[in-house]
């Protein structure tokens, strides 16, 4: 069939879904990477809504000879979800829980649940679900599945299959099955079956059952004592179940796995068979899963530390690990220099490096969860010691909650950071999930260690440590020949040397595109052909994710970057230079997805996601779809693609990437890049142009202010005018204030500052654009206030600060505004008098945009600057911090303040300081919402296109915890906008910080 045809029946299809399915490129270009290095582009993305959809899949893809892949979260790191057949994504529809039994701790769920999200369901009834993936926040269970995913605490808890109950399968011919544990009366009764499931059975037990099979699975197959082992298919644990395995083969294969789900003892009868085991670690290859039923385990004691063992070398913590699991830690975990490195460069990983003391070559995180804190400190004063002793560690911080978290969050952020590389060698994932035995592993990394020497690479270690798996990752350019052909011969080497220590080349991240070419070596080759006859009978067709496991092609091809492809030098506006140009910035995301966060996770990255719940509102897409054009374009203008508009407008430019993505991928600046290239393309649109401009605006209409509000208040004008600039009609507009800010300080500062009896001190005051026009009350408070505590404040002309240009990438007149305003400050601010602002969005363009936008001759000046730009809050903790600023200056009377931070404060620095001030009056109680962007974004909210996305991201945290506190609460928020967003979307009024402070500070008398 032609591919134009084919594409008409696909188009035609997707309209007998109950969900959809996509043909256009862009979509496919989205879904063309995962988080490996894997590039496959699908023919079509379905995204099924229930059981009957994937079965009306698996049909069209039996009639025309295509391959349908599983898809979750997309965060599979050996390619187990590219493809060029049908990409079959869950995460947007099949993600109901759709049954809890607290009493028998079990969950039945659709595959498209998150993890995190499970487990906050079922916490209440004090359970939840072992295996604990760093991409929890994420990840989903069909996913854990599919790979057997395992965790940070899989010496307690194992892996993913040994908490599987059962499964409900869609075959490949489209027939329905369910799989848990059988008697062996039972299995014998399903091989009988006229049908496929029964051919599965017979097959297998034809299979399991032959003498020369099982001593083959038992001699080639890692060993047993190793729990993180994901080689193939799973067919050397049903070779331990009831049908084949005698008592005595059963205990003495494997009873040294603590954790094994089918762990004997010679007082216990042999498992049960479960073809559910077989599924799991099967990466969506045998069958379609639609239903999983997990078993739940009780909530570990409330008592947890860490004990953070720093080391000098690698070895060194290898060994300590030998003596760190003699006190039964839950987990033990490696972090080494290179990673700990990358973690300086991410603003929310530099928070949590807090513990970490001198330059450690290694660090151990080893947890301890006991009845008391007593205990845990008694086992972590016996491990040091002994550790002491044999001559390991020089420093043995113990943690507890709730900074533990922290300290979780820089080690799950290790894959995130790693692509913090500059240029385009890598850390790769290639030897990165080896797993062996613990005791065997020194001498193993010592081998590894070695073959890295031998070909002159640099390479990271880190994660599972205790558990006998490191995530190995040599630094590699995929962009080179050379380098992709080193990448073929040191995956290979390493696989000799992981079968010459009996190990398991994947310990949790799965075979894939990756590992799938190995496994005849693994396993041996007998033992591969028994799994490709496995495959056969489950999928004749071979319609489940070909290519994964068996029949694999060769590891180095289908990459996502073409080797030898000249690199693009695209000139910018922006300095992206640090990155080695914008191209490489969006490169710097690796897929790993944790922009996919929902609101249950307390994260700010990405809004738009959170409320749309689609790919292509992900930071990660828009990274691809950027990178995938810029690379490909053929254009003088590569910005120049509707594709590229239409999946960066719905980026609310609210920063919580340039934080919260491990990789830093910043795209409010790359999408404020795109813009100016796109208008440079197709011409500047009437309301870019007056939202960029509205500061000129507002100063006309600041001559006669009453009848600019008029026109802004009334009806009818204002329908008028919010229709002529694409505004929503349901937004009200803001107003001028009577006079200017600037106006008030040139009658008033003078007089102020001559009344100061003693100055505590002194700070240049930044007059922003909205303060001066629209909030000039909070101006004149914030200036009262420090008049008050005795500070001189003073004024100089300057300009605006640029923000509403950078807004829509109008970035020829911003980086003119930022070049004036450097030349105007640089010379007069200082640590002593710095310059502080009140508007977030205005002061933090000199600490964010600036230093990469005025040019390389004024960088260094505004750098420097940079340090000494503060926001309000800031400047008053700094004080308060001196003592030059006290409670005793405040109101004792008591307040209750709900406060929600501006996410370019949350992004660039903390909301802390924020809390910090509003605590000063002593009976003032802050609370802080959990919210991250309000949704109204600059003018984002106020487009007639996104005022429904605005007021939906409002609704997620932000308007219901406003909504539900008490009208003697007082509302606060830094942010003008979100002032706006909070009165629009609640009706309440919100104070700006410095409003409150006024009025609790003590009038001099």
């Amino acid at each position: 069939m032609e591919n134009s045809e084919l594409v008409k029946e696909l188009n035609a299809f997707g309209k007998e879904m109950n969900g959809e399915l996509h043909t256009d490129p862009a979509t496919r270009i989205l879904y063309a990477t995962d988080a490996s290095v894997y590039r496959e582009l699908p023919l079509a993305v379905a995204r099924p809504r229930n059981k009957e959809d994937i079965r009306k899949l698996i049909l069209f893809a039996r009639k025309h000879n295509l391959s349908l892949i599983p898809r979750a979260a997309g965060t599979s790191l050996a390619g187990q979800v590219v493809g060029h057949g049908i990409l079959v994504d869950i995460s947007r529809y099949m993600t109901g829980i759709l049954e809890l039994n607290t009493e028998e701790h079990w969950i039945r769920v659709e595959p498209g649940v998150i993890l995190d999200e499970l487990n906050l369901y079922v916490a209440p009834h004090g359970l939840f679900f072992g295996p604990e993936t760093s991409t929890s926040s994420r990840c989903m269970i069909g996913g854990m599945v599919g790979n057997n995913s395992c965790g940070a605490h899989s010496m307690i808890y194992g892996s993913t299959r040994d908490h599987l109950i059962s499964v409900n399968v869609l075959l490949s011919d489209g027939s329905e099955a369910e799989f848990g544990d059988l008697p062996a009366s039972e299995f014998m009764e399903k091989c009988k079956l006229p049908s496929l499931e029964g051919n599965i059975y017979n097959s297998l037990y034809t299979l399991l059952s032959n003498t020369r099979n099982q001593e083959n699975i038992r001699r080639e197959y890692p060993d047993p004592s190793i729990h993180r082992r994901n080689t193939g298919y799973a067919i050397d644990l049903l070779l331990e179940t009831e049908p084949f395995a005698s008592q005595k083969s059963a205990v003495g294969s494997q009873q040294s796995s603590p954790h094994n789900s089918i762990t004997l003892s010679p007082h216990h009868s042999l498992p049960p068979f479960n073809l559910a085991k077989l599924l799991a670690g099967s990466e969506g290859t045998l069958a379609f899963i639609t239903e999983i039923k997990l078993n739940l385990v009780p909530l570990p004691p409330k008592e947890k530390a860490l004990v953070c063992v720093h080391l000098h070398t690698i070895q060194e913590a290898l060994h300590a690990n030998l003596i760190a699991l003699k006190y039964i830690p839950g987990s033990v975990e490696l972090m080494d220099k290179a990673i700990l490195d990358c973690t300086k460069e991410n603003i929310i990983q530099r928070k949590n490096r807090f513990f970490i003391e001198g330059d450690p070559g290694a660090i151990l995180i080893v947890e301890f969860a006991r009845e008391s804190r007593e205990e845990i400190l008694d086992l972590a004063a016996q491990m040091e010691l002994e550790m002491l002793e044999s001559g390991y560690g020089y420093a043995f911080p113990v943690i507890f909650q709730p900074e533990m978290k922290q300290v979780w969050a820089l080690r799950k952020a290790g894959l995130g950071v790693l692509s913090n590389y500059p240029g385009d060698r890598k850390p790769v994932a290639v030897t990165e999930d080896t797993a062996v035995s613990p005791e065997v592993l020194p001498g193993y990394i010592e081998e590894f260690s070695q073959l890295m020497e031998q070909y002159g690479l640099n390479c990271v270690y880190h994660a599972h440590v205790g558990s006998g798996e490191l995530h190995l990752r040599p630094v590699l350019n995929l962009k080179e020949a050379d380098d992709v052909e080193l990448f073929h011969t040191i995956a290979l080497e390493t696989a000799r040397l992981v079968k010459k220590y009996n190990g398991s080349l994947s310990g949790e991240h799965g075979d894939g595109r990756l590992r799938g070419e190995f496994i005849p070596l693994m396993i041996g080759e007998e033992n591969y052909s028994l799994i490709v006859e496995i495959k056969k009978k489950w999928d004749p067709l071979s319609i489940f994710n070909p290519g994964k496991i068996t029949d694999s092609p060769k590891m180095n091809t289908s990459l996502r970057y073409q080797p030898g492809l000249p690199q693009k030098e695209i000139e910018t506006i922006f300095d992206f230079s640090e990155s080695h140009g914008i191209l490489r910035a969006a490169e710097q995301c690796n897929g790993s997805g944790d922009c996919r966060n929902t609101k249950l996770t307390g994260a700010g990255m990405c809004p738009s996601y959170m409320v749309l719940k689609e790919e292509h509102s992900t930071t990660r897409a828009r990274a691809n779809l950027l990178r995938e054009f810029l690379t490909n374009s053929s254009k003088k203008n590569p910005f120049d693609h509707p594709e590229i508009y239409d999946i960066m407008d719905l980026c609310l430019s609210c920063k919580a990437c340039k934080s919260e993505c491990p990789s830093n991928v910043d795209m409010t600046r790359l999408k404020a890049e795109f813009l100016q290239h796109w208008y440079d393309a197709r011409g500047l649109p009437l309301r870019s142009w007056m939202i960029a401009n509205i500061t000129a605006i507002n100063k006309l209409g600041s001559l006669l202010p009453s009848g600019y509000n008029f026109f802004q208040q009334n009806r009818i004008t204002s329908i008028m005018i919010k229709t002529l600039l694409g505004f929503s009609t349901r937004r009200s507009l803001p107003l001028l204030a009577k006079r200017t800010f600037r106006n008030w300080l040139n009658k008033n500062l003078p007089l102020l500052n001559g009344s100061l009896e003693r100055k505590t001190g002194s700070l240049y005051l930044f007059v922003d654009e909205f303060t001066n026009y629209n909030d000039v009350e909070v101006g004149i408070g914030f200036v009262n206030l420090l008049h008050t505590l005795d500070y001189e404040i003073l004024l100089i002309n300057h300009h605006e600060s640029a923000r509403t240009f950078l807004s829509k990438g109008l970035l020829y007149k911003a980086q003119k505004l930022a070049q004036k305003n450097v030349e105007i400050f640089s010379s007069i601010i200082t640590s002593e008098i710095p310059l502080v602002g009140i508007e977030p969005s205005a002061i933090f363009c000199f600490r964010d945009e600036y230093p990469d936008l005025v040019g390389l001759g004024l960088k260094p000046s505004s750098r420097e600057l940079a340090k000494n730009c503060l926001l309000f809050d800031e400047f008053l903790e700094k004080e308060m911090k001196a003592g030059r600023i006290v409670s005793e200056q405040f109101t004792s009377e008591a307040a209750t303040i709900k406060l929600h931070g501006h996410c370019h404060q949350k992004a660039l620095t903390s909301v802390k300081p924020s809390v910090a001030i509003l605590s000063l009056p002593e009976n003032y109680r802050v609370e802080e919402i959990p919210s991250g962007c309000c949704g109204m974004a600059g003018s984002f909210g106020y487009e007639k296109e996104h005022y429904e996305l605005s007021m939906k991201v409002g609704e997620l945290v932000l308007f219901p915890e406003i909504r539900k506190s008490d009208e003697d609460m007082i509302i606060a928020a830094p942010g003008t906008s979100c002032r706006h967003q909070i009165m629009d979307g609640t009706g309440r009024k919100a104070f700006h910080p410095v409003e409150i402070l006024w009025q609790a500070v003590r009038r001099k008398t």
